[in-house]
């Protein structure tokens, strides 16, 4: 029968990428993890490792085991908060997974209210770009994010808490500034500042340029948004926002493009997964704050 520990001391040893490195992370030493290893190997006859000069690398056998041990990793985990948790809603915490625009501009005042309610829960923040949240639900490392779900992912369950229209942001006295919306061909003939790969806002740019059959002028890339902000304001690109990001820079001007560009944002976690109270509790009080404002 598979133990738990072992299984555990496995998947440490592949992510860390040596035993070494995996018993440092699991505060053991290093022969107590290599041991278990080859127990394990033993119990199951076969090899989970290429061990080739100090190097490891998973066996075909290794990979398909992997696979079964993340899995019941997370059931494990799953397990074990839902029985804390019938001790009632006195702690807890949650971890959710933010895009850097909408965990400036639109999620503050809504985390801090949160945690107004419910003192006693602890809420950890984790900054990413959506495709990396995505994969972070579905490793288990957050519990929720937030995803765009125009194109919904099959394996997660989301309520769609904001729909949003990404604008073209220019300088006030850029000559695009004087038009009511912004053409493709105009937008893509000027050269921008983006995001990084992974984020909604690159996406979107990547998206509709193929779509549309241009070429994106990439001149600078960065995941900071006062950055962005001041490239933009100072007249070396063009860049694409939600509006809510620059309603205060009277210096700076969104303009909607002819063929709007619409996004579904939503809040993710598992389908498969024990979504615990304290995260319950958080997608709860998000719903009634989006139809709360929905309805004003």
């Amino acid at each position: 029968m598979l133990d738990i520990k072992t299984l555990r001391y496995f998947v440490a040893v592949v992510d860390a990428g040596g035993f070494t490195a995996a018993a440092r992370r699991l505060h053991l030493a290093q022969p107590a993890v290599s041991m278990a290893i080859r127990k394990l190997e033993e119990q199951l006859e076969l090899s989970l490792f290429h061990r080739r000069d100090r190097q490891i690398t998973l066996t075909d056998e290794g990979r398909v085991l992997l696979e079964h041990a993340r899995r019941i990793l997370r059931a494990t985990e799953d397990a074990e908060l839902e029985m804390r948790e019938l001790h009632g809603l006195t702690r807890g915490e949650v971890r959710i997974g933010i895009p850097s625009m909408l965990g400036s501009y639109y999620f503050p005042p809504i985390l801090m209210a949160f945690r107004y309610r419910y003192p006693n829960l602890q809420l950890s923040v984790v900054e990413s770009g959506t495709r990396r949240i995505q994969q972070m639900i579905e490793a288990g490392e957050i519990d929720i994010g937030v995803v765009v779900t125009n194109d919904p992912p099959a394996e997660l369950e989301s309520y769609t808490f904001l729909r949003a229209q990404m604008m073209a942001v220019m300088p006030l006295e850029h000559p695009l500034a004087r038009q009511a919306s912004i053409s493709y061909a105009d937008f893509f003939n000027e050269e921008l500042v983006v995001f990084k790969q992974g984020y909604f806002h690159r996406e979107v740019i990547d998206r509709i340029a193929a779509e549309s059959g241009f070429t994106p002028k990439i001149g600078f890339e960065a995941n900071l948004i006062p950055l962005i902000k001041q490239i933009v304001r100072h007249g070396f690109a063009l860049t694409t926002f939600l509006e809510m990001v620059v309603d205060e820079d009277a210096d700076l001007v969104a303009r909607p493009f002819d063929d709007p560009v619409w996004l579904d944002l939503s809040l993710a976690w598992r389908r498969d997964g024990y979504l615990s109270r304290a995260n319950q509790a958080f997608v709860e009080f998000l719903k009634q704050h989006s139809e709360a404002v929905a309805g004003t």
